[in-house]
């Protein structure tokens, strides 16, 4: 776990640094997506968004912060007095493990409040699931995760060589074209449009080819 702080947060890209950003004033985002109909709705919820980011490596979901960048603080209600209570709960739930803390603009003050849920990255070979569905995060967007991605998670046995880190190269050693080439290759074999939008960075962190800057074996 980071144990962030408000500074280190306003600079945070939200895809690129897996972290979610939600205003949440009044302290009443969504828990479980409630009785929304659209099933695409009710994922962006705490649960949703946990789930979401545990399979694709943890993070954290900002509660108090605007999502615009820099992130500023609005502060929130949210589970006030009560993170440890939302810590067991999500456990309950969900079987996924949380770190729950908040965090102040004026410490002194007590004013500004931030909730940050750190989310530990998925046990090898286990995937977890909101309403039945295996959610990874894809850019800004909580989608099921594809067979393929799923099958392969689920046969992990121990870890994997190919996503350690190759030493001595970096992202900016990687074929721009090349990279062009897989992601569209890539989004069109999930059908997945919104693949191909994604940064180059991006890209080839959602399928773990980089981890930060650096290449995997896997991306070599």
């Amino acid at each position: 776990m980071r144990n962030y702080t408000i500074e280190y947060l306003r600079g945070l890209r939200e895809s690129e640094d897996h972290v979610e950003f939600k205003a949440a004033q009044h302290g009443n985002f969504a828990y479980d997506g409630g009785t929304k109909p659209n099933p695409k709705d009710r994922r962006k919820c705490i649960l949703g968004y946990v789930t979401a980011l545990c399979n694709a490596g943890g993070g954290a979901l900002v509660l108090g912060m605007h999502d615009s960048y820099p992130h500023y603080v609005v502060g929130t209600q949210q589970s006030l007095n009560a993170l440890g209570k939302l810590e067991n709960k999500i456990y309950k739930d969900t079987g996924i493990l949380t770190s729950i803390y908040e965090l102040f603009e004026d410490p002194t003050a007590k004013t500004g409040r931030v909730v940050v849920i750190e989310v530990e990255d998925r046990p090898i070979g286990q995937l977890f699931s909101f309403e039945d569905v295996y959610l990874t995060r894809v850019g800004e967007d909580l989608l099921p995760m594809p067979v393929e991605q799923t099958f392969s998670v689920l046969q992990e046995t121990e870890p994997d060589f190919s996503s350690e880190i190759c030493p001595g190269l970096k992202l900016s050693d990687l074929d721009s074209e090349a990279i062009k080439i897989f992601k569209e290759r890539y989004s069109d074999k999930q059908n997945n449009k919104h693949f191909k939008a994604l940064s180059d960075k991006q890209a080839l962190s959602d399928v773990k080819l980089i981890n930060g800057n650096k290449v995997t074996y896997a991306g070599h």
